[in-house]
């Protein structure tokens, strides 16, 4: 299975994932580590947020996705395209998917959204 663990720094997870054009690619296998097999680099309008064609994309390969944060809204894109997205408040990439792959990835930190994601107001209230 790939795994694919934002890190826009290739140095630590990515709190978000959508605007991400850096990966660390790991491929598992039951019972084995992770091992890093690519550095990802999407070209400028591949990041999932700017990418809305019905063509392929590198990242619908992958079995899952790992970030330090993950909206609903990008989940249920990616489940329909049959890749899991998760977020945690691990920040080593190796770490992070050495966890998913044995079922203990740490869930990411709560956070408030009184931050622009980019999309339309949100009506108060």
């Amino acid at each position: 299975m790939r795994i694919a663990v934002a890190s826009q720094n290739f140095r630590t997870v990515t709190a978000h994932v959508g605007r991400t054009r850096k990966f660390f690619i790991f491929e598992a296998s039951p019972g084995e580590a992770p091992r890093e097999i690519e550095r990802l680099k999407l070209p400028m309008g591949m990041a999932l947020h700017d990418f809305h064609g019905d063509g392929p994309h590198p990242l619908y390969e992958i079995a899952a996705i790992i970030a330090g944060g993950v909206g609903e809204g990008f989940r249920r894109r990616m489940a329909a395209r049959g890749v899991a997205a998760l977020a945690t408040s691990e920040t080593d990439p190796a770490r992070a998917a050495r966890d998913f792959v044995e079922g203990r990835l740490a869930p990411a930190a709560p956070h408030d959204h009184d931050h622009d994601h980019g999309g339309p107001a949100r009506p108060e209230g």
